[in-house]
């Protein structure tokens, strides 16, 4: 896969796709942002790069992407909020499988109606983007935040 201008919009759209998918809480079509097999992580950045197992979130696959969604729509009790992505123009290579590897930073700002605004969680974004039948699609997400602390709960996908 070549690393086109085409290519570099296809990226930007998913990603604007993903950003407003969840600050819209629109959360059963997240899952259709990823491969069947896909990986979303949640993990701190002192975890990461020591190559520690443990994440705040780490969903494997659809079938677990979709109970992630049904939790928070359905089990999942909480003040509502709202969120809004800041997302960097990501950094892309792409491999010799044609395997889109992306970096982009990411700000996550919450807001409840009562309150002021927080800014909810910062990191970045370490993605696989491969191409399907039905476009690009996340192969794997890993979101990778710079605070050690989230505040309350992390319950909407970062």
């Amino acid at each position: 896969m070549k690393l086109d201008a085409e290519l570099r919009f296809a990226v930007a759209d998913l990603y604007a796709t993903y950003a407003a998918c969840i600050d819209d809480g629109r959360f059963e079509e997240w899952p259709e942002l990823f491969t069947d097999d896909a990986w979303y992580r949640i993990v701190a950045r002192e975890n990461y790069d020591r190559d520690l197992p443990l994440s705040v979130v780490s969903l494997k696959g659809k079938p677990m992407m979709r109970d992630r969604v049904y939790g928070i729509s359905s089990t999942i009790f909480h003040a509502p909020y709202y969120q809004r992505h800041i997302i960097s123009t990501p950094l892309l290579f792409v491999s010799e499988e044609a395997v889109v590897h992306a970096t982009a930073n990411y700000a996550v700002f919450r807001t409840k109606r009562d309150m002021d605004a927080d800014i909810y969680n910062i990191g970045q974004y370490l993605d696989e983007i491969v191409s399907t039948e039905g476009g690009l699609r996340f192969r794997k997400k890993f979101c990778v935040y710079d605070n050690d602390i989230i505040p309350n709960s992390l319950i909407y996908p970062v």
